[in-house]
């Protein structure tokens, strides 16, 4: 999947708001230093091993600070890291340096250890045709980015936010009454071309969500040797009908998931589970 991150319209308010939350009514530790307008050209720096993201926003975030601000990756995006290797160089006044330093580097450290843990993930699997998908267990304000973190690190997104599809799991099941009343509910209100996917614990609800023509069936919690019946059962039924897998998904069993047949497999982990890349930045003399 391509990663592509949102216009600038839409993400620079967040940036603005991250910025102001951290340098408030002025930066006073930047504020008293002598030649503070000298321009300087600061050194971004691996502090450990991985997947290298969110250069593009850093680079917007000196930006928003001073239009003149000159930002280089040195690293690809996407592209793996190591210990020691210089990152980017930036090249703006000592206080843009010193007033973006810490919102940059926390943006680019979250990103590049969500990129890290997907590649970790997608890499157990790409030998098969079954792609990793990310989920809505995201940071309130960051789910954009976090989502594009995943795709930095080769996975795909999932939908965005409850707008982009309708997906009925299990407490809109036990709400309506059963997938039969969920979907056809849905079905009355939901505007074209979105697609319903439903989650599903069991091979008689698998084959109730394909006798109301679900787009998407989601395995949700089931051991493998369940999964592969419950793929035949799809598979046979109508080949249209995409599998997902969920539950659970570890390092260890992601495999195994994979080679039950199904088309994604869905798991917050890269997200939830991922820690910071350790990056720094150093002021040249």
């Amino acid at each position: 999947m391509t990663s592509i991150l949102p216009p600038w319209i839409v993400l620079d308010p967040h940036l603005i708001q991250w910025l102001q939350e951290d340098i408030g009514r002025g930066d006073r530790s930047t504020q008293g230093l002598p030649n503070i307008d000298r321009v300087a050209t600061a050194v971004w720096i691996a502090k450990e091993s991985g997947i290298v993201a969110a250069l593009p926003v850093a680079k917007r975030v000196f930006e928003l600070l001073n239009p003149q601000a000159k930002f280089q990756p040195v690293a690809a995006e996407g592209s793996p890291c190591i210990l020691g290797q210089p990152i980017a160089e930036i090249t703006a006044d000592l206080a843009t340096l010193l007033m973006g330093e810490r919102t940059a580097l926390n943006l680019a450290m979250r990103l590049s250890g969500i990129a890290t843990a997907t590649r970790k993930y997608v890499e157990c699997i790409a030998d098969l045709p079954t792609q990793l998908v990310d989920t809505r267990k995201t940071t309130p304000g960051l789910r954009l980015l976090e989502k594009y973190a995943t795709t930095v690190g080769g996975g795909v997104n999932h939908r965005v936010g409850l707008d982009d599809a309708v997906m009925i799991k299990d407490n809109h099941i036990a709400a309506a009454g059963g997938i039969t009343e969920a979907i056809e509910g849905s079905r009355r209100t939901m505007p074209y071309p979105l697609t319903i996917e439903v989650e599903t614990e069991s091979l008689e609800q698998v084959t109730e969500a394909i006798d109301c023509d679900a787009d998407i069936i989601m395995l949700d919690n089931m051991p493998p040797d369940l999964m592969r019946q419950a793929v035949a059962i799809i598979r046979s039924a109508n080949p249209r009908i995409k599998i997902e897998a969920s539950g659970n998904i570890t390092l260890t069993t992601i495999r195994q998931v994979a080679e039950t047949g199904v088309d994604y497999i869905s798991t917050s982990a890269p997200i939830t589970r991922s820690h910071w890349l350790d990056l720094s930045m150093r002021i040249q003399p």
